[in-house]
């Protein structure tokens, strides 16, 4: 079933009070970014006074950000855009974002047109960045307006720059799940993405299309685009997605890439969840001669395959492979400072998985603080304490350091008798 949209869902909580992070929620959480380092060290020692000064600091950089995103050189442009996307992967901007949404908007528009490769991938990676501080809203939905149709072009173009259109494909597949207000052009979209990877298909004859590393790179980022619109289609558009669609996506399981083949299998679980939510008695007409494939991905020993390859995919085919007999998922517990989630289903992985390559390590604190991404997920409103509360329950680096060195002897010591060869085995 689509996601209902809320138009009053924001990037964050706005005032005196922040959520509880253990070690993100303050100006600290940027001080791996050189640029921000002073206000860091200003925050940790002046108090109240500092942070003022710190956050003062960080808002003065950040439009010195978005004004050199119109310099005349295009490695400054391309820095600025950087900057940019590491101060909203790891901050909740909305307030200072929303009034210079539009500034924003042209500068990242201006990019994709004018620039070139690493450049264009920096804004395609902004503008999905932008959207996830805005939310689902308005705002989001007429910055996308204004972009969708230069993603789609360039997505199209096969003269583009192919680094350009490896993001644009992975950035217009989240963007669409954020901003867009119409399940028909959801639709829409998801076919762009289908003109891509479908060109991936092995033949017939079972021999695969002759594509070249970054091709298929490309075709990969449009799969997984695909994969996370089918968890927003309705019941009726996924019934014709799945007579159209998963008898053919047997075929990309024998790709040479192994990107390629893991995508492929991830989409077809998340397929069969999707079909046995809407009807628990789903039959697959070729289920046999696929689960036989399966299994031989989960237990490849291909000598011509490098062995990281192999190791991973037979890992990732294990699951899918109890996904599609058995309907199990293996579930995972992701914890970010006092609250934990579950990833449960194939639906919730893919979900995760397309925010986290946007805001990186920074999805902790999203997950904490950012109130659209927790709407997602399910998670209910922030957390909140102020800011004397948050600063006790917070330990130095240092101290952490000396716990973290702690905790790695001791399981250094514990684990060494198992490691050496001369422990009598009568002891195991």
């Amino acid at each position: 079933m689509p996601r209902t949209k809320k138009k009053n869902s924001r990037g964050g909580q706005h005032g005196t009070v922040q959520p509880f992070s253990d070690e993100d929620a303050s100006i600290e959480t940027l001080s791996h970014c050189s640029s921000f380092s002073d206000a860091t060290s200003v925050a940790d020692e002046g108090g109240e006074a500092g942070e003022d000064a710190a956050l003062e600091d960080f808002q003065f950089k950040l439009k010195g950000f978005i004004d050199s995103t119109v310099d005349k050189s295009a490695k400054t442009r391309q820095g600025a855009l950087d900057g940019l996307k590491t101060a909203m992967a790891t901050r909740i901007l909305y307030e200072f974002i929303s009034e210079r949404r539009m500034t924003i908007t042209d500068s990242i528009e201006r990019c994709l047109k004018k620039g070139k490769g690493e450049e264009q991938r920096a804004a395609a990676s902004l503008a999905c960045l932008l959207c996830i501080q805005l939310g689902s809203g308005i705002e989001s939905e007429e910055v996308f307006k204004t972009l969708k149709p230069i993603f789609k072009n360039i997505l199209a173009d096969g003269s583009a720059n192919i680094q350009a259109r490896q993001a644009v494909a992975t950035s217009l597949g989240l963007c669409t799940l954020v901003a867009e207000d119409d399940i028909w052009d959801v639709h829409a979209t998801m076919e762009c993405f289908e003109n891509l990877f479908t060109r991936s298909y092995a033949r017939a004859d079972g021999t695969c299309p002759s594509i070249s590393p970054q091709t298929s790179q490309l075709h990969t980022n449009a799969l997984l685009s695909w994969a996370l619109l089918l968890t927003i289609c309705t019941a009726n558009q996924l019934k014709d997605i799945l007579s159209k669609h998963l008898p053919k996506l047997q075929r990309l399981l024998e790709s040479d890439d192994v990107n390629m083949r893991i995508a492929a299998g991830e989409t077809i679980a998340l397929l069969f969840e999707l079909a046995r939510d809407m009807d628990p008695e789903f039959e697959f007409d070729d289920w046999d001669d696929l689960c036989d494939k399966l299994n031989a991905l989960a237990t490849d020993c291909n000598k011509h395959r490098a062995k990281t390859d192999k190791r991973k995919q037979r890992s990732v085919f294990r699951d899918v492979l109890k996904a599609v007999e058995e309907g199990d998922f293996q579930s995972e517990t992701i914890r970010f400072g006092t609250e934990r989630m579950t990833i449960d289903s194939w639906v919730r992985k893919r979900t995760y998985d397309a925010f986290r390559e946007f805001v990186g390590s920074g999805m902790n604190y999203h997950l904490q603080a950012n109130e659209f991404i927790r709407d997602v997920f399910e998670l209910g409103p922030p957390m909140l304490v102020d800011s004397a509360t948050m600063k006790a329950m917070k330990i130095s680096r240092f101290e952490r350091h000396l716990h973290n060195s702690a905790a790695f002897k001791a399981r250094t010591k514990a684990r060494s008798k198992f490691r050496d060869k001369r422990v009598d085995v009568g002891e195991f």
